[in-house]
């Protein structure tokens, strides 16, 4: 029987990508190890998405990992975001524009290329949405381009770039407004052109890649977080800056293993900030499942102390003192307090207690 070279090479490559579920340290019970196998389907979704179907940066488009039907989950992902990527070139001009919305933090920031083998993402320049002009219309319009424009908001792509990522940030839920947001190349036409057989096995091959660094390089973080277990230290910004962290957002990374009968009780002041939120994920850095359980808070539904300070309690079972956040039938996971544009950034006191 005759075989497809390339869909071969691709599943071996693709079977390679497995052994992060077999990782040191990576717990083995059944749960997790499901949940890593879904985790891996979810990454290779993502990976053929963006780089068979939107990998042109003559025709980009916004994608939203976190879309239902892609529901990929990658290093610490927030329940309250949507987040945002579009394939660019500094070879072109773009027209980025639309409607706002209502989130309460929107940034939109140009990126430099990374296969996935190492950490490192350059961001380039950053625009907070929301401090554009509005036209007539209530749209908003900036530039991305090599060249700053003779007028108007520009975001720079210089050399070396290739996407555009974005956040928009929500807290009151039920009342989401998101942006509609389009991109276009300016003053460019292209010619159709069919499938590039080689491009095509490149692009294959830059899917499985991703679908292993990614793996390999949150499971790093989950072994450097179990270091310290049942604390929220501030392990140093660079690290997450790099590997596409917001620069203004603080992150606050760790670790939690609870019997049934015990809570780790978190307790901290809160800085002046435009918004914050604690998520609860699993070993392999996916939130919980924030649909059906109460597995993140935000400052719309936390309930502050009366001093303002804040109470976060991660348990099995809820109880009855602070904000409760389940542990969804999991006894180990990771998880991620955010300062985002604060004044100052807290380190929260912790604690394990019997319950």
């Amino acid at each position: 029987m005759t075989t497809n070279k390339m869909w071969d090479d691709f599943c071996d490559q693709l079977r390679d990508a497995g052994q992060a579920l077999q990782t040191e340290s990576a717990p083995q019970n059944p749960l997790d190890q499901a949940e890593g196998v879904r985790y891996l389907i979810r990454l290779l979704r993502n990976g053929t998405l963006t780089s068979l179907e939107h990998n042109d940066p003559r025709y980009p488009v916004f994608t939203n990992i976190l879309d239902p039907n892609l529901r990929c989950k990658i290093g610490a992902d927030n329940p309250d975001n949507i987040y945002m990527s579009a394939k660019v070139s500094p070879e072109h001009r773009y027209r980025v524009s639309g409607t706002p919305g209502n989130s309460t933090v929107f940034s939109i920031g140009s990126k430099s290329k990374r296969d996935w083998s190492a950490e490192t993402q350059v961001s380039h320049g950053e625009i907070d949405v929301h401090s554009l002009p509005l036209d007539e219309n209530g749209r908003f319009s900036f530039v991305a381009s090599k060249e700053r424009p003779d007028s108007g908001a520009w975001l720079p792509i210089p050399e070396g770039t290739d996407k555009l990522t974005g956040r928009q940030s929500f807290v009151d839920h039920p009342n989401n407004v998101p942006a509609q947001i389009t991109i276009e190349v300016l003053d460019e036409q292209f010619p159709f052109e069919p499938l590039d057989v080689d491009q095509f096995a490149d692009q294959l091959r830059a899917a499985t890649l991703q679908v292993r660094g990614i793996a390999g390089i949150f499971a790093e973080w989950t072994r450097l977080f179990m270091t310290r277990p049942h604390e929220l230290p501030d392990w140093g910004q660079e690290r997450f800056l790099n590997a596409g962290g917001d620069p203004n957002i603080c992150y606050l990374h760790g670790y939690w293993n609870l019997a049934d009968d015990e809570a780790w009780v978190i307790e901290t002041e809160v800085p002046d900030c435009e918004y914050w939120n604690f998520v609860l994920q699993n070993w392999w850095m996916e939130s919980l499942d924030y649909d059906r359980t109460n597995t993140h808070l935000n400052n719309f539904t936390a309930k502050p102390n009366v001093d303002g300070t804040l109470t976060i309690v991660v348990a099995a079972k809820d109880p009855g003192f602070g904000n409760w956040l389940s542990t969804a039938g999991h006894r180990e996971g990771t998880a991620l307090l955010r300062w985002v544009k604060a004044d100052r950034h807290p380190i929260p006191t912790c604690r394990v207690i019997k319950i």
